[in-house]
């Protein structure tokens, strides 16, 4: 990645040991971001706790259900991992911004214009992937709780639970953004629009694979209601993308016809 900066080298570029300290500078303010965050998790860390427990409360409804804690320090554990992924999500814009802020000095001054726009279309992506994930979630357990027979009780692992959700919610928030990266790439030259177009059936079979991995590969319907969004994404990304590149082919056309000109 060549970046442009002043106090580059004489060609204007950021050297390796300039990107490495650039890239620590951003991670140490996106991991500050999560802290404070994480503390703001922490103190309401009990009420969403009490929300991730709703659909085992539903099992408990029609049979024996409960969350389980098999050791002393369990109970402490999740508090402190609900209260970090509070962090993570509150604080997607600080971090999201550090990771567009790190790539973007790739970018020609014009097209620095549309850093606005990659970073207030990813942050309510990410959080809508969040939500998606989150409104998927009691079905998900009501139907893997389905399996269990109606003469056994079902006592879940908090710990296991707490990690089911967050791969569940946070996975899907993260792939929600993966198309605006994709258009960043373009927009750096690393990914044409042609090549993002003809892999239409590879980012579909692994937009499919990771939907079964992020949800249970039963649940048909979930699978389905994460991956079609996610699809719709792609090819949203996959036009930006295309219009980017003829904008651009169209500039260099111009560009060599004055060229041409100037040189007769």
């Amino acid at each position: 990645m060549a970046a442009r900066r002043k106090r580059g080298t004489a060609e204007g570029r950021m050297s390796l040991g300039e990107h490495l300290v650039e890239l620590r500078k951003r991670l140490f303010i996106g991991g500050l971001a999560v802290l404070i965050g994480g503390i703001f998790g922490f103190l309401i860390s009990g009420y969403v706790w009490d929300a991730l427990r709703v659909p085992i409360l539903a099992i408990a409804e029609a049979r024996n259900a409960t969350l389980n804690y098999s050791t002393i320090t369990s109970a402490f554990d999740v508090r402190i991992q609900v209260a970090v992924t509070i962090g993570i999500v509150v604080s997607s814009p600080v971090w999201l911004y550090q990771v567009f802020a790190f790539l973007v000095p790739g970018l020609t001054g014009r097209e620095k214009r549309y850093t606005f726009g990659f970073f207030f279309s990813a942050v309510p992506l990410f959080l809508g992937g969040c939500a998606a994930g989150w409104f998927v979630l009691p079905h998900i357990v009501e139907l893997m709780a389905g399996f269990v027979p109606a003469q056994d009780a079902s006592f879940v692992e908090a710990k296991t639970y707490l990690d089911f959700v967050l791969k569940l919610v946070l996975a899907v928030g993260i792939a929600f953004v993966m198309p605006v990266f994709l258009v960043l790439l373009n927009f750096l030259g690393v990914v044409s629009a042609v090549a993002i177009i003809k892999g239409w059936r590879i980012a579909i079979l692994l937009i499919s694979v990771f939907c079964a991995l992020a949800t249970p590969a039963a649940d048909v319907v979930s699978m389905f209601l994460l991956a079609i969004p996610m699809v719709f994404l792609y090819f949203v990304a996959a036009g930006i993308a295309w219009i980017h590149d003829r904008a651009a082919a169209r500039k260099l056309r111009a560009f060599d016809e004055e060229l041409g000109a100037a040189s007769a």
